[in-house]
């Protein structure tokens, strides 16, 4: 009975894709109407939104990737980005270009620096778990000033989002700790690009041209398939069922159940998850914007897709990755919180949180929760620093 059971579920694990890929197929005829709108919705999004804010840093970054600044990077900032993140130093190379480009630039950089030696595999894992980010350009000028219409709020969750990615990076320098000792021969390799000179600025800037463009039409085809993906859903009444079985949960957490949908399109698709949470009118806009700068940090199951289509050129596990996202996106979430209720300039309620007056601020519910919100924060960095503590004792764990 027990062969025949395990054999049974052996032959559903085999065919489950198969059958998802057909029923994709079946929807996408039954929901032809649906789905074409979808597919412009995305198309518009992908070309209004992430072309120009990606497109010339991706550039950029292939240019950059034939030059020796990234060798020099690394021996430059050693002695930073050992002792606090566990790695070598043109890991920071990585951190910026990452923090400047957006998804999946991160990724991409860190997965060339293992293919070329520059790192070992568990170094590898722990920067793709920090360094893969939104940028700038989608956080405040898609985000905050096309999709929230206020700078102010792009300019908040960029800061959190910044923030909270050094959080984990600093947590994720104790992933696989034991095996640390395993790295430095990885770290006097050299890089093995072509180096651009006067004679070749053609050819390697033809060649970074097309790279980018590949790597941007690769995001462009993930926006269009979640946007089908999430109009199927929701044309087959899965986000009215999700709606009716979360919301006793989002009633206890106090957010409003209109967030639902949205939530979960972001956890699918982040660039039209967070075009459905911003354009949810509510008073209290700071659910939006906590809410924006959790999906921001977790990234959604397309981004998580883009870093596997990258990594899965390599050795590096995606696990890594996948718990720092969680991990960013709470922190982000809670010090987008406390930021919100500590500064007024970011509390753009229209029922204002914080009084005029000074002394009553003061006596103020929002500095009572600081105080809990910080001790939350200091409770989540012990409880994550007695876990990868745990793992590095049980190294059995983690293989």
């Amino acid at each position: 009975m027990k062969n025949n059971s395990h054999f049974v579920f052996l032959s559903f694990k085999k065919n489950i894709l198969p059958f998802i890929f057909v029923c994709f197929t079946i929807c996408l005829v039954i929901f032809s109407k649906q789905n074409l709108q979808a597919t412009k919705s995305g198309l518009l999004l992908w070309a209004n939104s992430v072309v120009p804010a990606l497109l010339p840093f991706f550039i950029a970054t292939e240019l950059l990737s034939h030059t020796n600044i990234v060798t020099k990077i690394g021996k430059l900032l050693n002695k930073f980005m050992r002792p606090i993140f566990n790695v070598p130093g043109i890991g920071a190379y990585a951190f910026v270009m990452g923090i400047i480009s957006g998804y999946p630039v991160g990724a991409k950089i860190v997965t060339q620096f293992r293919n070329e030696g520059l790192c070992s595999k568990v170094e590898a894992e722990r920067l793709l778990a920090f360094t893969n980010n939104s940028g700038p350009l989608f956080i405040i000028g898609t985000v905050g000033i096309t999709m929230f219409g206020n700078t102010q709020i792009g300019i908040l969750l960029f800061i959190t989002h910044f923030i909270s990615c050094l959080c984990v990076g600093f947590l994720f320098r104790f992933w696989k700790y034991s095996d640390s000792e395993k790295v430095s021969v990885f770290n006097q390799r050299t890089v093995d690009n072509k180096e651009v000179t006067f004679s070749n600025l053609g050819e390697v800037l033809a060649n970074s041209i097309l790279n980018a463009i590949h790597t941007i039409i690769m995001i462009g085809g993930f926006v269009i398939i979640f946007s089908v993906i999430i109009s199927i859903l929701n044309s087959c009444g899965f986000f009215n069922a999700f709606t009716y079985l979360l919301s006793p949960i989002f009633k206890i957490l106090k957010i409003p159940p209109e967030f639902i949908t949205p939530i979960v399109s972001g956890i699918c698709e982040l660039t039209n998850g967070l075009n459905l949470v911003c354009n949810i009118s509510i008073k209290a806009i700071s659910n939006n914007i906590i809410i924006t700068s959790f999906l921001l940090g977790f990234g959604g199951i397309s981004v998580l897709l883009q870093v596997l289509s990258i990594t899965s050129k390599s050795d590096i596990s995606i696990k890594a990755y996948f718990y720092g996202k969680l991990i960013q996106g709470t922190i982000s979430a809670i010090l987008t919180y406390v930021f919100i209720h500590i500064f007024p300039i970011f509390n753009l309620d229209i029922v204002p949180v914080f009084s005029q007056n000074v002394n009553k601020l003061v006596q103020y519910s929002p500095i009572l929760n600081f105080y809990s919100m910080s001790i939350l924060i200091v409770i989540i960095f012990f409880t994550f620093f007695l876990y990868f503590k745990k793992k590095v004792i049980s190294k059995s764990i983690w293989e």
